[in-house]
């Protein structure tokens, strides 16, 4: 796609002359890299954020929200949160043409990103950032975000898709996945528990980021320390279950996503807890008796939420995930609720050892 624009004289419009290359392996949008390796040009996906000013409108209000609180704190806002690069006009993305838009942030050195968790510690350190993420944001008002994707971790939403991809039966699948089917449907009464809890105010609605995959953090080189929570286009008003709970559906699985061999599909009850305690070291205090109490179960519960979502792809015929293989979709599908059952059986435990995190503090 980079051969449709010209990304000289998109650089140009934030005042920067350099050459760029691409850079990194994200699924939603296009990301380049300066040459001189001090900036990030990302192509928005609008086929995904359909409004990009309410987009980077989001990212703007929280990463300067951020940049004041960690200079309270003494830290280096220019290392510890993303930092948008304005145009020469002054607005926070660039409109090449009615497909094609940019923003730049300043890129961050001496950083990695983990892409699979090969040891706890890594764990315990995503833990600390993302609950660090939460907790700094803690006192930001959530009703100034929009939201980017509507109804993005609605369960019950998820849920009713679902049963409509099975009603429509556009592929004539339905009769080949039907224990998947039954799995799903036997547990559509968990999926209202933290939508209700957000309505009747007994989880309180907070700033999330909604995509806490372990990826979406910067380790520092030397320490493996989190630096820098990145990513931030999902960014807005949510539960903080949401957060956990996604982080550990991919950080606690002993596979891949996709992994085709269930036998090998399992729930870490070390990385639950050393995942749990870097989180809470940050967040405990903050977080309220039904946010802790729901702490092993949201774990469970954005697992069955992507599970469900890859079946209604497979259903109506692969239209949404990207797959590199027949029957992908109903792979990964497969592979979460796998990864629920492990959880259901882990469940008392992790609610144990959660509790006793808390108590730590």
């Amino acid at each position: 796609m980079s051969g449709q624009v010209d990304l000289n004289r998109i650089l140009k419009q934030f005042n920067i002359q350099t050459d760029i290359d691409n850079y990194g392996n994200g699924h939603i949008n296009d990301t380049y890299l300066t040459q001189t390796k001090n900036y990030i040009l990302q192509r928005i996906n609008t086929n995904v954020f359909k409004d990009p000013g309410q987009l980077m409108d989001n990212i703007e209000k929280v990463t300067e929200f951020l940049r004041k609180k960690i200079e309270l704190n003494g830290g280096d806002p220019d290392r510890e949160t993303l930092s948008v690069v304005k145009t020469d006009d002054g607005n926070n993305y660039y409109k090449y043409d009615d497909d094609n838009y940019f923003r730049v942030y300043k890129f961050i050195n001496d950083t990695k990103t983990i892409e699979c968790v090969t040891d706890p510690i890594d764990m315990y350190n995503a833990g600390k950032g993302f609950g660090k993420f939460q907790a700094l944001l803690s006192d930001f008002p959530a009703e100034q975000l929009q939201e980017t994707i509507v109804d993005f971790h609605n369960t019950p939403k998820r849920l009713e898709a679902l049963k409509k991809a099975i009603d429509e039966d556009k592929k004539g699948r339905c009769r080949s996945v039907r224990p998947e089917i039954e799995f799903a449907l036997e547990r559509s009464k968990m999926t209202e528990t933290v939508v209700n809890g957000l309505k009747d105010g007994s989880i309180p609605v907070r700033v999330t980021h909604n995509d806490t995959k372990i990826n979406n953090i910067l380790f520092d080189n030397v320490t493996g320390e989190a630096v820098c929570v990145i990513d931030l286009d999902t960014v807005m008003p949510g539960s903080m279950l949401y957060d956990f709970g996604d982080a550990l559906r991919i950080g606690a699985s002993t596979a891949a996503e996709d992994e085709t061999n269930l036998d090998i599909v399992n729930f870490s009850t070390e990385s639950f807890k050393c995942f749990t305690k870097g989180y809470t070291e940050e967040m405990a205090k903050l977080l309220t008796k039904r946010e802790i109490d729901l702490l092993a179960f949201s774990a469970k519960l954005l697992t069955f939420e992507c599970g469900i979502r890859f079946l209604t792809d497979y259903l109506e015929g692969d239209t949404y995930f990207k797959i590199h293989r027949e029957h992908h979709n109903l792979d990964r599908a497969r592979n979460q609720f796998k990864l629920v059952t492990e959880i259901e059986g882990k469940e008392d435990e992790l609610e144990q050892i959660a509790k006793e995190m808390i108590g730590c503090v």
